[in-house]
């Protein structure tokens, strides 16, 4: 486990030079916070974030009291030799960040599926992007006053995977490297956002009607805008108990950058 997790750090410095410029340039990053000021002013969207935020607080909050309970003190006295008299602080913080990380696997995949996907296909219609959702979904005329989710009807194919145990395995098997002051939160945010940059456009590429292959394709092309998208999207994603308003305003921020690419290629 110890040689994976180096590898994968040796692997990661490697490319984080080559990746960055085209981070910066693409301005891909910036959609997360775009889909922040989106959400807040357009209340038709609220409707699913509302319908599930009851549960998956709670969801967090019983997260982050069995992890306090189980792992601060271990993880303190890890960090003890690596932070000195900020030990307990940093452990603290650590635990947070990773009870919100475990919590937002869990509720994407239990909790909020459909309500994520209900989110992503209201903004493309806000943004006049009926067609593309036409493609996954039916979709209700515009009359009397239904404006986006109002306007969704039946789903015709989802592209939310369930909880893969291979993927909670890897996010809880690259968490030890948080315990590396700063260098090792740096690449574990790297390694997460060039994984969720491509996952928070399955929708779109569904709707696309694109295969695995052609998905592989587009992202590699555009891989420096994706790892920003989702670099940007994972930090949000870390702030404890904020985490599931995050993961709402990111689903919007995608649907936002889907949106722009349509127009873009049209």
């Amino acid at each position: 486990m110890s040689d994976r997790i180096k590898d994968a750090v040796i692997s990661e410095a490697k490319s984080a030079s080559a990746v960055s410029q085209d981070v910066l340039k693409s301005g891909a990053y910036l959609y997360p916070f775009k889909g922040i000021i989106y959400f807040a002013t357009h209340k038709d969207l609220w409707g699913p974030f509302v319908s599930r935020a009851g549960r998956t607080i709670s969801l967090g909050v019983g997260v982050t009291t069995a992890m306090f309970f189980f792992t601060y003190v271990p993880q303190m006295a890890i960090m003890a030799f690596t932070s000195g008299p900020l030990a307990a602080v940093s452990a603290a913080l650590l635990v947070l960040s990773e009870s919100s990380t475990i919590t937002n696997l869990l509720s994407r995949s239990f909790l909020v599926e459909d309500a994520l996907l209900d989110t992503f296909d209201g903004t493309l219609i806000a943004r006049d992007q009926e067609p593309l959702v036409a493609q996954g979904r039916h979709v209700k005329p515009q009359s009397g006053g239904k404006y986006a989710v109002a306007r969704l009807g039946k789903v015709l194919s989802r592209p939310f995977a369930r909880l893969r145990p291979q993927a909670v395995m890897r996010s809880l098997l690259y968490l030890p490297l948080n315990l590396i002051p700063v260098v090792g939160t740096v690449v574990y945010i790297a390694m997460q956002g060039k994984r969720v940059g491509p996952a928070l456009h399955g929708r779109y590429f569904q709707l696309k009607g694109w295969n695995h292959q052609q998905q592989e394709e587009w992202v590699t092309k555009h891989r420096g805008a994706y790892t920003g998208l989702g670099i940007a999207s994972f930090v949000l994603e870390m702030v404890p108990f904020a985490s599931i308003a995050f993961t709402f305003t990111n689903t919007v921020g995608a649907a936002l950058f889907a949106a722009d690419i349509e127009k873009a290629t049209a």
